[in-house]
């Protein structure tokens, strides 16, 4: 820093002798001589104290390192949370371009983990119309019939306005759903006419009282509107399960304010839990309270699976009620839109197989299954991903991320700072103009239709027409060099009725454990 002061006092002198252009360099390092003070003097940063303004790269290597990470070091198929190979394949079905890849594929075949689907020695045309799904038990009046993949619940808010109008304008243009997320029913999702799920979280936007309780009568009034055509209440959802969504002060204006009912400029911290249900028995009923006040529209829940014991628990709650949700979704831990801890990110919620696949098989052990539909949510972007999901038990999908790659979205991960750099995820009106409404609806549109088309083309190699006859000996996982097994082998499945019958061993403890009257850890 010493010799930056006797270079700006050399420059001075020059320029006061010899030519004013010398004012110039002189006052670069008059101000770095300025910087390399306030470096020495400052306490917060122990790296600039020692090494005045040279200490300053460091801090903007590390800024750049996600961009230099992303662009120029990670392999097509190794970044996270999605690789280049599939964010790219989402671009280019959403812009209508050809997504085929020469040459073979880049991924290690005899790798741990490794899955792949059997292709049938007698493969079938594929359907000229993509199938869908009734999605309404007995005690539903209005069954909606649900597309395979659908928009995840991402909520006003936490998405731009012009994402939620593209998302639905493309929905509605590609009959699909579009899930409203936690965030409340605002005019955006209902100005283009799109399918709505609206989702209530523990928060109860948009349907709550001054006090932050659940409000009947709001409620009802608006899932009666006509483009409300399911209505969800979310336990938990996989990014961060068991803590409360968190939308920043930055991003609450007026608008969205108004739409969730909370305070102006204020963070919006939902409860981490519910205060209309304590048991599985009340939580039963609520959702049959909810399905009434919606005039009998199809009513579920939305959840990252906890403990199986606590899901049989609710499955009882329901025999003992004889009342079942019309839908449940199952929340992957790997799935998440929203910001999160790193803590919950990485290590807490079941993963979408895993939580999925109890799902399934707890509703078919207790003769449940045929009256519910089951939804999978959690990094499906692909034809392929949405065929291994129908097989582990899934009815249908949703998408979030790349859903919001299909409208723009460049995995920049700066989705709660409020500086999306392409107006996905932001409430500023100058980075959100620049995502085009009209554009990234048919590129949402295009996305749907191109990987449900992919998907039945998988499906008809396999030698299946209709998702139902999909089974999971037709999924298989590498466990080592050697060694492949199915998805029938891989995880515990139960025939029909088997918990009221005889319970296998693996699932006696929790079956006789699981309480309809407590949520026993």
């Amino acid at each position: 820093m010493v010799a930056v002061a006797c270079a700006a006092c050399v420059c001075a002198a020059l320029a006061w002798a010899v030519s004013p252009w010398c004012w110039v360099p002189a006052g670069v390092l008059v101000a770095l001589t300025a910087l390399g003070t306030w470096d020495l003097l400052q306490r917060r940063h122990s790296v600039l104290r020692n090494y005045p303004i040279l200490g300053h790269l460091r801090f903007l290597m590390e800024g750049l390192r996600p961009e230099l990470q992303q662009y120029f070091i990670e392999r097509n198929y190794d970044g996270r949370p999605f690789d280049r190979d599939v964010r790219s394949l989402v671009y280019e079905r959403a812009k209508g371009t050809d997504a085929e890849e020469p040459f073979g594929t880049e991924r290690d075949l005899y790798a741990e983990g490794y899955e792949f689907l059997v292709p049938s020695m007698v493969p079938k045309a594929v359907p000229d119309e993509p199938p869908t799904v009734r999605v309404g038990g007995p005690d539903c009046t209005r069954p909606y019939d649900m597309a395979l993949l659908n928009v995840s619940a991402m909520s006003f808010g936490a998405l731009s306005t012009n994402a939620i109008l593209a998302l639905n304008r493309g929905a509605a243009g590609g009959g699909f759903a579009h899930d409203t997320g936690e965030g409340g029913l605002s005019e955006y999702h209902l100005r283009h006419g799109g399918d709505l799920i609206w989702e209530i979280g523990t928060g109860y936007f948009g349907c709550r009282t001054s006090d932050g309780r659940f409000d009947a009568g709001k409620f009802a009034d608006k899932a009666r509107h006509e483009q409300v055509r399911c209505v969800s209440l979310k336990l938990s959802q996989g990014a961060k399960p068991g803590i409360g969504g968190v939308l920043p002060g930055s991003k609450v204006n007026a608008e969205i304010a108004r739409v969730r009912e909370v305070p102006e400029g204020r963070t919006v911290i939902s409860p981490p839990y519910h205060q209309v249900f304590g048991t599985p028995r009340e939580l039963v009923r609520f959702v049959a309270r909810m399905r009434d006040l919606a005039g009998g529209k199809p009513t579920g829940f939305k959840l990252c699976l906890t403990s199986r014991r606590q899901f049989l628990a609710v499955c009882k709650a329901m025999l003992a009620e004889d009342v079942t949700p019309d839908f449940i979704v199952v929340d992957g831990a790997e799935g998440g839109t929203g910001a999160a801890p790193l803590e919950f990110a990485d290590h807490l919620g079941t993963p979408l197989t895993e939580g999925l696949t109890t799902v399934h098989s707890a509703l078919v052990g207790t003769g449940l299954r045929d009256r519910i539909r089951i939804g999978a949510s959690g990094k499906v972007a692909t034809g392929a991903d949405l065929v291994k999901r129908l097989i582990q038990g899934a009815d249908y999908t949703n998408a979030a991320r790349a859903m919001m790659f299909a409208v723009g979205c460049i995995q920049a991960q700066r989705c709660h700072t409020n500086t999306c750099p392409v107006g996905v995820a932001t409430q500023d009106p100058r980075r959100a103009r620049a995502l085009d409404v009209a554009d990234k609806s048919e590129r949402v549109r295009r996305f749907q239709e191109a990987t449900v088309h992919s998907a039945l083309q998988i499906m008809a190699s396999m030698g299946v027409t209709d998702p139902a006859d999909l089974r999971p000996h037709m999924l298989r996982r590498r466990l080592d060099a050697t060694t492949v097994v199915s998805g029938a082998e891989m995880y515990d499945l139960l025939e029909p009725g088997q918990l009221l019958a005889e319970p296998p061993r693996t699932w006696a403890e929790d079956w006789a454990a699981a309480d309809p009257d407590e949520f026993t850890v």
